[in-house]
């Protein structure tokens, strides 16, 4: 089984709650976020285009994370999510160099972070706290077989921000813009 995120470009509206409910659920401190939105604009005057997009972590098929830990502290659960084992972990940094999209990050406590698919609300019957906040619908959560049904096979797994998928295996889906695709990209807020 395989579960990741969708995120729909073309909703998004850059508004943040995702990334606050998040924060606020993980109880993170000032500085450390799981779930980055940010706004990105391609083209020059007058034909300019603007996206946002949402990123945490890809719970990967692949995660270079798990594979550079010397601690085996990152794991795959049988339900597909990538997750820290915080008593293994010992905040060598291996995992926040090895990820290509920068997820795992060193927490104030010295040890290792990041999204862990808020699994245990999941586990109660509840969406990750992202999805639940988002006001747009922008983003959904589940296995990846049944989002590529419900969203249709249009979803991409790469735009011009994110580095190649080839090696990981990301199980985020992406209903992207045009603009997306635009290596051109000016960060405007992220």
């Amino acid at each position: 089984m395989a579960i990741g995120y969708y995120f729909d470009m073309t909703r998004c509206t850059g508004c943040r709650a995702c990334q606050v409910a998040c924060k606020d659920k993980n109880r993170l401190d000032v500085g450390t976020i799981y779930r980055h939105a940010g706004t990105f604009s391609v083209g020059e005057f007058p034909k300019v285009s603007a996206y946002s997009y949402s990123a945490t972590c890809n719970h990967c098929a692949a995660p270079a994370c798990a594979a550079a830990c010397p601690q085996g502290a990152i794991e795959t659960r049988k339900d597909g999510a990538v997750v820290i084992d915080r008593e293994k972990c010992t905040g060598d940094g291996s995992c926040t160099k090895a990820c290509p999209y920068g997820i795992p990050q060193i927490l104030p406590d010295g040890k290792a972070g990041k999204c862990d698919s808020c699994y245990m609300i999941r586990e109660a019957g509840g969406q990750p706290a992202c999805v639940a906040a988002c006001p747009n619908r922008a983003l959904d959560f589940g296995d990846v077989d049944e989002l590529t049904k419900k969203y249709g096979p249009d979803c991409v797994k790469e735009i011009a921000i994110l580095p190649s998928a080839e090696t990981t295996k990301p199980n985020t889906l992406i209903k992207a813009k045009e603009a997306a695709s635009d290596p051109a990209f000016v960060e405007v807020n992220w």
